[in-house]
């Protein structure tokens, strides 16, 4: 090999590694520190970057992005003197590449244990309830922290998170019986509260079925005595436009007292007053009234008959002599009214006295008159 060809290939081969070694290619998001004979010189920048060669060196490489960085649980007591297992989430960012190198040595695990320090710090004065419920709480307290601790470390802290919190087994259990007997207060007050309010319902329901059934028996009663009144006055009315005379009235009179003695709560039967005159305004409306008066012989049988039965109780029929000029029509019509009104008399005493034998044994019956 010919001598001046391998001073050439040394030559080439210094230049190609001197121009390895002064060009550095940084990716994006990253930074690099440069240090000159081991002090800090630069920071290169994303792109196409110069240095010298064997006097400037790589420190380190830093990623720029926002990182997460999970923390493993961390026992932590509470005020109630119980420990917990606190799991945490962290997410930063390198702001500064020369502090976050120079600055701390181990950056992850400074933020770590700042991170442990400060949650035995604010939860230390909460008690379990309170821990559990003051997640937002306890999130503002540690990022203030850690904003304040690793500014000058050239990481800036965006947000901390509590991943889990987890009591004793036994705290567990007993938490799990609290919330189910909480459960089972809550379901027996809303089932308390429904039935109050469906008695409620029913009892005002009732209320109103009862006063809608007054009223309308109120009503009913109203409408039957109005019918009523305008019943007899249109009786009284027709009776009053066709000047009906005192025959027919006693006649009506007379044919309604058989129907007095039909009901079966009747335990005595009064008779009227007036039954005599009425059965004599019968007799005389057929007869002259100037005759002298004496029941026909079956009226005074009928007479004779009722006297045995009470003395108290009799029916007085308008009296016609034996020779008397009345028409024979005449004489069986009073015969007939006065035979109607004893009977009825009769069968009114009988069911009477029979009624007071049954509800009053050992007792003499009861009479009316």
């Amino acid at each position: 090999m010919d001598p001046v060809v391998i001073p050439i290939l040394v030559a080439a081969i210094v230049v190609v590694f001197l121009v390895a070694a002064t060009v550095r290619i940084v990716p994006q998001a990253r930074r690099y520190n440069i240090e000159r004979f081991g002090r800090y010189r630069r920071t290169l920048q994303p792109g196409l970057n110069f240095v010298l060669p064997v006097a400037d060196r790589v420190n380190t490489k830093l990623d720029v992005r926002e990182q997460v960085y999970s923390s493993d649980p961390k026992p932590v007591i509470t005020e109630d003197n119980l420990v917990v297992n606190i799991d945490t989430v962290l997410y930063y960012q390198i702001t500064d590449p020369r502090a976050a190198a120079y600055e701390v040595a181990d950056y992850l695990h400074a933020i770590d244990q700042l991170t442990v320090t400060t949650l035995r710090n604010v939860i230390g004065s909460m008690d379990l309830e309170g821990t559990l419920t003051s997640r937002e709480e306890i999130n503002a307290r540690l990022r203030a922290v850690l904003d304040e601790a690793t500014g000058k470390w050239g990481i800036r802290v965006n947000r901390v998170e509590i991943k889990a919190i987890d009591p004793p087994n036994t705290i567990k259990e007993a938490m799990e019986k609290q919330m189910r007997a909480e459960r089972d207060k809550r379901a027996a007050i809303l089932h308390a509260e429904g039935e109050r309010q469906a008695k409620i319902l029913t009892a005002e329901g009732t209320k109103q079925k009862d006063i809608l059934e007054a009223q309308g028996t109120q009503q009913a009663m109203i409408l039957r005595a109005d019918g009523e009144s305008k019943a007899v006055e249109l009786v009284f009315q027709a009776v009053h436009r066709n000047n009906a005379d005192a025959k027919v009235l006693a006649y009506k009179y007379l044919e309604t007292l058989p129907h007095l003695a039909q009901s079966d709560n009747n335990t005595f039967w009064v008779i009227p007053g007036e039954l005599t005159e009425a059965i004599r305004t019968v007799t005389g409306a057929f007869g002259d009234r100037s005759a002298g008066t004496g029941l026909p012989p079956a009226a005074q049988r009928e007479d004779a008959t009722d006297a045995d039965a009470s003395d108290k109780d009799h029916v007085a029929a308008p009296e016609v002599e034996a020779n008397s000029t009345l028409a024979l029509d005449a004489v069986a019509a009073a015969d007939e009214a006065a035979k109607q009104a004893a009977v009825a008399v009769s069968d009114a005493k009988a069911e009477a006295e029979a009624a007071g034998e049954t509800r009053l044994p050992g007792r003499p019956p009861a009479s009316g008159t």
